[in-house]
């Protein structure tokens, strides 16, 4: 293959590149959009940060991901391996990180519906204390000897009693 020819090659595979670019500069603001969508619903919901933070990142990267296998696509990449490569990996990951992925959404389910906040009086599976911190792994109670720490699937899954002050 002489000099030309490799030249005629590349020209035939500009549009796609340019695509592709496009494509994946698309999704990277349709990303960066996104997150501040997800942050400020968040906030106006909810005092604690953290939670927008995780959540608006994660939304962000799952909208880059679908662009990178967009713009590869559009390249002529065969994605159906990648696609499926990610399923697996997904699944493999979820089941691993099961109790984790649970205290996580049980996490995200408590900041978002509020059915205690710090300070309140709680009992969740005969542990009887005031709320002193939730964060998206478990919620830390006082009681008058130590500090109990709840896994948040507890908290969606049992019965809390929350007290009056």
């Amino acid at each position: 293959m002489d000099y030309t020819q490799f030249l005629n090659k590349i020209y035939e595979h500009v549009p796609n590149i340019i695509s592709s670019i496009v494509i994946l500069i698309i999704f990277l603001i349709l990303g960066r959009v996104f997150k501040r969508v997800v942050e400020k619903v968040f906030n106006n919901k909810n005092s604690n940060n953290s939670i927008s933070k995780v959540l608006s990142n994660i939304v962000k990267n799952l909208i880059v991901i679908v662009g990178v296998i967009t713009a590869l696509g559009t390249l002529g990449v065969n994605v159906s391996a990648i696609v499926a490569g990610l399923g697996l990996t997904g699944f493999a990951f979820g089941f691993a990180f099961k109790d984790m992925l649970s205290n996580f959404i049980s996490g995200v389910i408590i900041f978002i519906y509020e059915p205690f906040k710090l300070g309140d009086s709680v009992e969740i599976e005969k542990k009887v204390g005031k709320v002193i911190d939730i964060n998206l792994r478990y919620v830390t109670l006082e009681t008058d000897t130590e500090n109990v720490l709840v896994p948040n699937s507890l908290c969606v899954s049992k019965t809390v009693v929350v007290n009056k002050k």
